[in-house]
């Protein structure tokens, strides 16, 4: 069995499967281009939030987690590439570099004898096409297995022992080397015939989530059209009806669905494509749309939008789990809207920095001063300190004019009663005249 495990990449999918091995008692060499990562975590000071992932490394840096620029050679009996494959901005073609570079890596730190994992997401056919190569002009034979990563954030180290781990081999005995592998970490191994077949999984499993969610927008958006309550809608369609639930609406983003329907689509035989692309389409638009709602509310409530200082709640691009990933996030998609329209932009979450609410062109507050010192606020995710606003506890004497609530968790009643416009996504309710 595999007890030394290198892991390429220490981005959120190395990071989260090297604190969960070391929690099993494999040693393990982490690798990362960035100095500043290698440092920080040889330390025990993990980069990237996520539950239980610190712990681990102030326990096992230095003891069975080591982590460095490249792979000690000859050291481990698996290697695991954890690398990012981005897709172009402009193009939407999955970006393979940092794949290949990995492949190349092992292929000159390991031997014939180590067990290759890519557990990259990448197109149908890339585990054969770009890692496999390198590894044979070096070693004449190669043992690789496709074992694709499908945890959740704010539940990784959980779902990496939980969830069942599909793995797909080269042939039988890489395969049979892949089982044993992770057999060391998952309660349940899901066999499958190839490469491949691992790789189809990892892009279904996501590309339906995405589509899932889309379909929940699309009904908020007509909903809005047509003056009705998305969630009144959402919910009598799924009370106790035996079909699959409908999503609530709500911001599609991450490291993996804002571009695993385009690694898709990059391998789809040339066919047009029918509902992946749409559904992405439809929930990049949702944060403009918001955006542009959010702008108009201002409008109709000051006369002008000048000035208009707007708080938003929630940078990262979800609140529960509790993350501080910005990857996919609403806010980036909204901030050249706000911009135009010239509104100064307050902004707070409790896990993204200062630095880079700055970065993304906020001016950084606290939630207290975003209900008193503000216009308008916009409430992007859903993270459990917003959850828990009282608001009467945070309305002063000056109070904003529009509360946009993406996920409607605030008391609508009381911002309301306060002559607050409230609004949420695919809801635009008639505001009632406030009795003087």
């Amino acid at each position: 069995m595999a007890s030394t495990v290198g892991v390429i990449g220490m981005g959120y999918v190395g990071l989260t499967l090297t604190a969960a091995l070391a929690r099993k008692g494999f040693v393990v060499h982490g690798v990362d281009v960035q100095p500043a990562v290698v440092e920080s975590l040889n330390r025990g000071r993990p980069h990237i939030f996520e539950p239980g992932v610190a712990e681990s490394f102030a326990e096992h840096a230095g003891r069975s987690v080591f982590v460095g620029t490249a792979l000690p050679p000859g050291a481990v009996d698996a290697a695991v590439i954890c690398v990012s494959t981005p897709v172009d901005e402009h193009t939407r073609r999955p970006n393979l570099t940092n794949l290949a570079a990995a492949a190349r890596q092992v292929a000159e730190s390991c031997g014939p004898d180590t067990l290759v994992v890519v557990r990259s997401t990448v197109p149908v056919g890339s585990s054969r096409r770009v890692v496999l190569p390198p590894l044979l002009e070096a070693w004449g034979r190669a043992r690789l297995v496709m074992a694709p990563e499908r945890t959740i954030q704010g539940q990784a180290l959980r779902e990496l022992v939980e969830l069942p781990q599909v793995v797909g081999g080269l042939d039988r005995e890489s395969l049979a080397a892949g089982l044993q592998l992770f057999g060391g970490l998952a309660n349940r191994l899901v066999p499958v015939s190839s490469l491949e077949a691992a790789e189809l999984v990892k892009l279904s499993n996501n590309c339906h989530t995405d589509l899932i969610y889309a379909f929940g927008n699309e009904v908020a958006l007509i909903a809005e059209h047509h003056g009705l309550d998305p969630l009144e809608v959402i919910r009598a369609a799924n009370l106790d009806y035996p079909r699959p639930d409908l999503a609530r609406p709500g911001y599609v983003g991450g490291g993996c669905l804002s571009k695993d329907p385009y690694i898709m689509l990059s391998e789809s035989g040339g066919r047009p494509p029918f509902l992946v692309e749409p559904a992405r389409q439809l929930n990049e638009f949702l944060p403009v749309h918001v955006a542009r709602t959010v702008v108009d509310l201002i409008r109709q409530e000051r006369g002008s939008t000048q000035g208009a200082r707007l708080a938003v709640l929630g940078w990262a691009y979800k609140g529960w789990p509790p993350t501080d990933d910005m990857r996919g996030t609403p806010i980036a998609a909204m901030m050249p809207i706000f911009s135009e329209a010239g509104l100064t932009v307050l902004g707070h979450d409790p896990l993204v920095t200062d630095d880079v609410v700055r970065q993304y062109g906020g001016e950084p507050t606290s939630i207290d001063k975003a209900f008193s010192d503000s216009d308008a606020v916009l409430v992007i995710n859903d993270h459990p300190d917003y959850r828990a606003i009282r608001t009467g506890s945070v309305l002063g004497a000056r109070r904003p004019a529009v509360v946009f609530d993406s996920w409607r968790i605030l008391d609508e009643d009381e911002l309301t009663a306060a002559g607050v416009r409230y609004a949420g996504i695919g809801y635009l309710p008639v505001r009632a005249e406030v009795a003087a």
